[in-house]
């Protein structure tokens, strides 16, 4: 008797409203918490460090705004050259991951392979490793490894120091996980398509090109901002690889900011909130695909 007078009661609107208002209440708190670092971050980028917020603090009232912090930060930490730097190494990186996952998880959803299982499992435990516990030895093998100049930037001779190493690493690290995700994606794909497919001549090639990938619209295109928010966020691989401080990619410009002595923090909230437009801009335009994505087959049983 007790449990169905407690059933009936979560029944009742006014505790679905209560609930509701708690979840609410939740989620507000949590917003304003991870919103106020990055307001504050972006207030500060417009003062002055030294005569305004050091002396009265970060949520004081500024005596004058400025974009002195702007110039300066993209002055000295050359911003823009490391910008290039940073797409040069992202946009190909981020092609070939979701080219090659997607060849992989088309080979392994929708043909019949004892080994399929397998394959999933290797690809994604690949990703299962820090990334920081093998950088010696792939350290070593690249700095072992000839490589033309006529195919290199910076002409050092071997493989590491090279933009295409840092190019190869994210591509062998973030292969495994959208491997895993798409090929979760095409399995719900029905197979019906591709045998009607079969019925109608259609080549493996044209299965892939104009069937699958089209309808994987959502989950590349989810996966696709979530890499390069990765990609471009990168700071470990790039400082590992690239030799030459003008070649690193544009997380490094933060570091180009912090005096031997004394530190800016002003200047440095500058240049993080330049660097981070670029990832807000890609998230804007691809939201409706990345928010599908994420929510496919939520409504299925």
């Amino acid at each position: 008797m007790t449990a169905i007078v407690a059933g009936a009661g979560s029944n009742q609107p006014g505790f679905h409203r209560g609930r509701r208002i708690a979840l609410q209440t939740f989620l507000s708190i949590a917003a304003v918490g991870w919103l106020i670092p990055m307001v504050s971050a972006v207030y500060s980028s417009f003062r002055y460090f030294e005569g305004d917020t050091l002396k009265r603090g970060v949520f004081s009232l500024p005596k004058t705004l400025t974009l002195d912090n702007y110039r300066e930060a993209w002055r000295v930490g050359g911003i823009g050259r490391h910008f290039l730097n940073t797409m040069y190494i992202t946009i190909p990186a981020i092609i070939l991951i979701l080219l090659f996952s997607s060849l992989v998880a088309f080979a392994c959803t929708r043909f019949s392979n004892r080994f399929n299982i397998f394959f999933l499992v290797m690809f994604t435990a690949g990703n299962l490793m820090p990334q920081q516990v093998i950088f010696q030895p792939v350290f070593q093998i690249f700095k072992r490894i000839p490589w033309p100049d006529i195919l290199s930037d910076t002409n050092t001779g071997y493989l590491l120091g090279t933009k295409i190493s840092v190019i190869l690493i994210h591509v062998a690290f973030q292969t495994g996980f959208c491997t895993f995700v798409l090929s979760n994606y095409m399995k719900a794909v029905p197979q019906e398509i591709t045998e009607a497919c079969l019925v109608d001549g259609a080549s493996v090639q044209r299965q892939f090109f104009q069937i699958i990938m089209p309808l994987c619209r959502p989950a590349l295109a989810a996966l696709g901002t979530l890499e390069f928010t990765w990609l471009y966020n990168d700071f470990f691989w790039g400082s590992v690889m690239l030799q030459q401080g003008i070649e690193k990619p544009i997380t490094s410009s933060i570091a180009l900011l912090n005096g031997q002595y004394a530190v800016d923090y002003n200047l440095i909230a500058a240049a993080s909130t330049v660097i981070a437009i670029p990832t807000i801009a890609v998230f804007i335009a691809l939201q409706k695909h990345f928010i599908g994505g994420l929510t496919l087959g939520a409504s299925k049983g």
